[in-house]
């Protein structure tokens, strides 16, 4: 699972074996992961972070959404968004 992005308490990587799916990340941190589209950067999936700090990741994710379209493509094609 390649780690695209790590910034403060946050790592933010995808998996391997998902290119079947539409591009998107997850994020982790102190045992808590949210799963995070970025074509819209809508919340897929969370399990155990906050709404606030959701708030937070959307931001961080945003912020490097040209990256992690990057990381993807170079990964799994620009086809498989």
């Amino acid at each position: 699972m390649p780690t695209i992005v790590r910034e403060g308490p946050y790592r933010v990587y995808f998996f391997s074996h998902e290119g079947n799916e539409p591009a998107h990340v997850h994020v982790y941190h102190d045992g808590k992961v949210a799963k995070i589209w970025l074509s819209n950067l809508a919340v897929a999936a969370n399990y155990g972070f906050a709404a606030h700090e959701l708030n937070t990741i959307i931001k961080l994710v945003r912020a490097h959404r040209d990256e992690l379209l990057r990381a993807w493509d170079g990964y799994f094609g620009p086809t498989s968004r």
